[in-house]
This record gives C-alpha cells, structure tokens and sequence, in this order.
C-alpha cells in the first residue's frame, strides 16, 4: 500500500527513483479507508536524510499511512533550512490536542550530554508523557530509546570506553512475541553511539522485556508489556551509506575515528558494506503500525473514547 507524502517533500524524489508507491496528498483525499496517522519526532541533524530513511521503511507494509513530521519549538536546527522546518514540520503545540496510531521518536547527536542538560529536554518529557494518552505505540530509536528508558522508568545510560558503531548481529529471544515473528533467529543491525543502557538496570523492571540482544552491542530491542512502548537501542532505519558518511565525516573532522566493524569489505573504508540489513527496519516499523494498526480495525486510537486496548498474543 502507498505511504502519502506532502506535496513538495524532498524525499518523494528519490523514493520514486526507488519505486516505492508514493501517495500525495491531493490523490490521498480521494481515498476511503482512513489511513494510519503515524507522528516522527525528529531529532537528528540532517532530517532530509532520516525522512527518506524512514519512509523508506514505513512504505514497505501492506496498510495506508500518513507521516506528520514534528521538530522541537525549543531548538533551532542548523542543518536543516528554516524554509523546509516551516512547510513540512510542526511542531508540539500545534499538535497536541490530536491522537496519533503511532509515533517514532528518532535519535540525536546528544548523547554526551546529561538529558537535562540537553537545551530541549523539558519539552521533549512533555512530549513523551502526552504520548502515554494520546499514541497508540511509540518507538524509541538510539538516543530517543536511552532517553524514553530514562524519563518512563528511571534507567540510566552509561558512557562505553569507545565509540560504538557498525553492523552487529542481535539474537531475537523470544520469536513468540509478534514483533520478532518476521525476524530470523539471529539478525544484523547497525549501531552507531558512544553510550548504552545496561541489562542489568532493565531487568529490575519486570514492565518490560528485553527482545533482542547482542554479545558485542548489549540489549536491542526492548518493549513493556502492551506494546505501547518500543525502544530500539540501535538505528535500524540507517541506509548502506549511512555509517560510511559517518565515519568519513568524523576522519575530515580530524577525530581519528575507529573502523565501523562488520561493515567494509576487508576493513577497506572505501569500499561498502555489501550484506543487506535493512529489511530489519521494514519489519520493526511494519509491527508499529500494526499495532498502531488495531486501534483503526478495533473502533479508534489511545485516548480516544471507544478505542479498545492492545492486546498482543505472546506479551
């Protein structure tokens, strides 16, 4: 099914390029079946870049969806033009009377940073509290999943002695549970951060199960047990090129970066990554929406009256 996408949006280009079936928005009023209203909080620096990635993904399911994209009003981006924030972005308070079927909270080159230290924080546990009422499922990716553990439950992230970052291989635990049902056994993934949440401070919280680890990277995939919160330790929706530009921009910015392990062929950073990883995003994200997806089929969203509750098999 297609993914609409705002009239002008830089990404519907090169997704199209791709033949991936894009909606806009005028053909989209023409439809009947309500489309799934999915909220992306983005955080990242280079948002042009994670929209493709995340539309990539979130066209690759089988249900109508609809993205409203949200930047922070506490925050001015310096990598992203204001004329482009100002016509596809809104931003908290435009938006916080409505419901959502799912939200994606992304990550954010802060991580360094003690969260209240970070200049948006208040604003952004305003937003992660109102998800509590207003969003069906919320997925939490890298930084945004450290920061959702911290706020709903109190774990701390942990600075690592180096950098993480490259492509690593996760063991799904539990394939009972609908959002590992497409995954294989063992999956790859790539990381890219300089700190991580522990297992240890997870498991003292019995609300929420791990999923998915691995022996180099620590806990993947956590979520509690309705589903209502998914948080990813890892960027699944990050490209082929992606951990590349990273570490290219990092070397030309004299920081003497590591080598992104499991990544180049032969260890040779002009070269490419060439193994596929990415159908991971396509299922994670196609499990939130349909989770997301129940509240349209059962009678309506979280916090809405006549929406019924989550209930996934396994969980």
């Amino acid at each position: 099914m297609p993914i609409k996408i705002q009239n002008g949006l830089p990404a519907r280009a090169i997704l199209e390029s791709e033949n991936v079936f894009i909606m806009d928005e005028d053909r989209a009023k023409s439809q009947d079946i309500r489309p799934l209203e999915i909220l992306i909080l983005n955080l990242m620096p280079l948002k042009e870049e994670t929209e493709t990635q995340l539309l990539r993904a979130l066209s690759n399911t089988p249900l109508q969806v609809e993205c409203t994209y949200m930047t922070m009003s506490t925050h001015e981006s310096t990598h992203t033009s204001a004329s482009h924030l100002n016509k596809f972005y809104v931003t908290f308070p435009e938006i916080k009377k409505k419901h959502f079927d799912g939200m994606i909270i992304t990550g954010a080159p802060v991580e360094l940073m003690e969260f209240e230290k970070v200049n948006y924080w208040e604003e952004l546990t305003r937003i992660m509290e109102w998800s509590k009422t207003h969003v069906t499922s919320t997925m939490h990716l890298c930084w945004g999943a450290q920061a959702g553990l911290y706020y709903h439950y109190g774990i701390p992230k942990h600075l690592r002695k180096e950098k993480l970052s490259g492509v690593y291989t996760q063991k799904a635990l539990d394939k009972r549970v609908p959002l590992l049902r497409s995954f294989d056994d063992y999956f790859k993934c790539p990381h890219s951060r300089y700190t991580e949440v522990w297992e240890e401070d997870i498991l003292k919280h019995p609300e929420l199960r791990i999923l998915a680890k691995s022996d180099e990277a620590g806990v993947f995939l956590v979520m509690n047990q309705d589903g209502s919160q998914i948080f990813v330790q890892g960027h699944p929706e990050y490209d082929r090129m992606t951990l590349n530009n990273e570490y290219h921009r990092d070397l030309n910015k004299g920081l003497n970066p590591a080598l992104p392990v499991h990544y180049y062929e032969h260890d040779d950073p002009f070269s490419v990554h060439v193994e596929k990883y990415g159908e991971h995003a396509v299922y994670e994200l196609a499990e939130l929406l349909r989770i997301s997806g129940d509240s349209v089929y059962a009678g309506g969203r979280r916090g809405v009256e006549g929406s019924k509750s989550l209930i996934l098999c396994g969980i």
